[in-house]
């Protein structure tokens, strides 16, 4: 599955995403983002994956958009296309896949990079790790969703100024605002994301994947709408085998082995 710009390879149903360009901080070009976008159709279409991680490969874990591919007259697919053909639709696909997706941030993430990471489900950073609004200092403004999702992890008010002036928030920053789950210690940083990832996807993923589309209906829902979207998907998850394992597991007393379905 892997391709010249993002490297995947699945192990024990988890699919190990690497943004592969770390001579430039793993920053996207055109090619690098329709290669993000195939990697995640093939992974929300593949029964054997059922938690994804993306990460980025060397220091970084992403700088945003390649400014040499804008800038270049012969290469630059202008904004209205890097926003609509690369950006959005991974946004998209991140969270209308029904699976769970960890953001595994290993260095600096900025601007497009740093809002991919915050619309994944769980973001962990190691101690190195770094978030910045990039946008301003090049007199862009915030994309990927990032004005969609930093106001809600942080707050309208923190979220302002951190877009506004282009600050840099340090990983222990970043925890303490609620923009990430957790940090970890570079040495231990791949062991404590395979652990997690490991255990996401020997977890019910059905009801983890309905979980997912409740989360994403209360960004608009009213209380009405989502209380009866939670008792809709309810009985959906009540259906499933992994309800009926669940439910034996805890009558005998037995660690259940979900399959995900």
């Amino acid at each position: 599955m892997s391709s010249s710009f993002i490297e995947v390879k699945i192990d024990n149903n988890v699919a190990w995403i690497s943004l592969n360009r770390p001579e430039v901080f793993n920053s996207f070009n055109r090619e690098m983002a329709l290669q993000l976008q195939t990697t995640l159709d093939d992974c929300n279409s593949n029964a054997n994956v059922r938690a994804l991680v993306i990460t980025g490969n060397g220091k970084a874990f992403c700088a945003g958009q390649d400014l040499k591919e804008v800038t270049d007259p012969e290469l630059n697919p202008g904004f209205r296309k890097i926003l609509e053909e690369h950006y959005n639709p991974i946004i998209k696909k991140i969270r209308n896949i029904e699976k769970p997706i960890i953001a595994a941030v290993n260095g600096v993430a900025a601007g497009a990079g740093a809002n991919i990471a915050l619309a994944c489900d769980i973001v962990v950073a190691t101690e190195q790790a770094s978030f910045i609004q990039a946008f301003s200092k090049i007199g862009l403004v915030p994309d990927s969703a990032g004005t969609f999702f930093l106001p809600r992890l942080i707050g309208f008010q923190k979220a302002s100024a951190l877009m506004m002036l282009g600050e840099k928030v340090t990983a222990s920053e970043a925890l303490a605002l609620g923009m990430i789950y957790k940090i970890v210690p570079t040495e231990l940083f791949d062991e404590e994301v395979r652990n997690l990832a490991n255990n996401l996807a020997q977890m019910p993923t059905k009801a983890i994947g309905l979980t997912k589309r409740l989360l994403n209906q209360s960004m608009n829902n009213n209380l009405e709408q989502q209380l009866k979207l939670e008792s809709d998907l309810q009985i959906e998850a009540s259906s499933s085998n992994d309800y009926n394992e669940g439910v034996t597991a805890f009558v005998e007393k037995r660690k259940p082995k979900f399959k995900g379905n």
